[in-house]
């Protein structure tokens, strides 16, 4: 015979917690569904991120304080999970943690995608160090400054695509591994990017070696996302550190001059908008 599952089995675990995803899921608001849906699309976000995103539509003191009940009832939930390290010294509470989906949060997003395990990444990190966090966060502000730049000017964000989500095969059985791909458009134009997200922690021996995977894959005729060679925006965070960027590049061979391009972190949303333009205009 064999034994029925008694409550404390892994099973019976399993049918319990997605029965209260079940519950919780007929319970959620759009701005809920949409804040697990940007945590898993960037891997990890900031309550300051979060707000910037989803409670624009909300002034003084009450964006705060939404914010703060809406994270902690996910967090409550098991739909988010804080991370230990706070970003920076000034803020406090729910805006200054980092958060990543939960279990709950994964159990969520697959009821609403009718989705069964393995057949979609829902990105829930394993254990990350500090220096993961500093650069995924790095790459998820360049989205969230992106998306706030389109809601003010006349472009739209088709498309923004965190590691590995990101990643594009090169045709000889390996990857191109971008930190991001993205796609916007105005009007009839569509530019297509992939992201390096650089903190300076890499030696340009080790750049140069990432950068040459990007020449190989033009070289040899591939194609990436939209059958078109995406562009590579290289974001740095100091003016030496682009001096070192631009030194590499020019070493490189062809089309280097044409397929890269190196920027600041805090002037990369207005150079691709204003490459945008151009393009528009041609």
């Amino acid at each position: 015979m064999t034994p029925h599952a008694s409550p404390s089995t892994p099973s019976s675990g399993r049918r319990v917690r997605s029965a209260l995803a079940v519950a919780l899921a007929e319970t959620l608001t759009e701005r809920e569904w949409s804040i697990l849906t940007t945590v898993n699309r960037l891997r990890l976000a900031t309550g300051l991120q979060l707000e910037r995103l989803h409670f624009a539509d909300l002034t003084g003191k009450s964006k705060s304080v939404v914010r703060w009940r809406v994270l902690k009832r996910l967090v409550d939930a098991q739909a988010l999970m804080p991370l230990t390290r706070r970003v920076g010294g000034s803020l406090r509470g729910s805006a200054q943690l980092t958060y990543a989906l939960d279990v709950t949060g994964e159990r969520l997003l697959r009821l609403r995608r009718n989705l069964s395990a393995g057949k979609e990444r829902i990105r829930r990190p394993a254990p990350i160090g500090e220096r993961f966090v500093a650069h995924t966060l790095a790459t998820s502000e360049l989205y969230v400054q992106l998306t706030e730049r389109s809601q003010a000017e006349d472009f739209t964000v088709d498309t923004f695509l965190a590691e590995p989500a990101a990643w594009w095969p090169n045709g000889a059985g390996g990857w191109m591994k971008p930190d991001a791909y993205l796609s916007v458009s105005s009007g009839e134009i569509t530019d297509h990017w992939w992201v390096e997200v650089d903190l300076a922690t890499e030696a340009a021996p080790t750049l140069r070696g990432k950068f040459l995977a990007y020449i190989d894959f033009v070289q040899q005729g591939q194609l990436g996302p939209g059958d078109v060679v995406p562009r590579v925006l290289v974001t740095v965070p100091t003016d030496a550190r682009r001096d070192v960027m631009a030194t590499v590049v020019a070493k490189l061979p062809a089309p280097a001059d044409e397929l890269f391009a190196v920027v600041l972190h805090d002037e990369a949303v207005g150079w691709l908008t204003a490459e945008l333009s151009v393009a528009a205009d041609e």
